[in-house]
């Protein structure tokens, strides 16, 4: 079994707000880049329909933990500019986490979680 976690998050630029939303993107994948936990950070933007996909690797829930602690003021700029639309997250978080997740699917976001099956990663990340 796998303790590493995919995030996807789907959000909605807002309108008039794409170039405010790739500047705090950068703000935060600099932040995180230098400070975070995750493997990997990717994000992807669809102009035309003013969509943004977020994906994250993590190693663990712990991981994720860390993430939302040190990145909120991050986070939240991020958040002025877009809106979670959905999330999609691939693995086994731990119950704090899925605690975490909870506003997201009481505020009408999509949530899903598909658990772990099989799989291997050529990362090497610097420890």
């Amino acid at each position: 079994m796998s303790e590493s976690i995919l995030l996807v998050n789907t959000m909605q630029i807002d309108k008039g707000k794409l170039e405010d939303f790739k500047e705090s993107v950068k703000q935060s994948l600099e932040f995180v880049e230098a400070n975070g936990s995750q493997l990997m950070v990717e994000v992807y933007i669809d102009e035309t329909n003013m969509r943004a996909y977020s994906f994250q690797f993590h190693r663990n829930s712990e991981s994720i933990l860390f993430h939302w602690q040190i990145s909120d003021p991050y986070i939240r700029n991020v958040m002025q500019h877009s809106t979670v639309k959905r999330l999609d997250i691939y693995g086994q978080p731990n119950k704090a986490v899925m605690k975490g997740i909870q506003p997201f699917s009481d505020n009408g976001v999509i949530v899903s979680v598909t658990p772990h099956f099989a799989g291997f990663s050529r990362f090497q990340p610097n420890e």
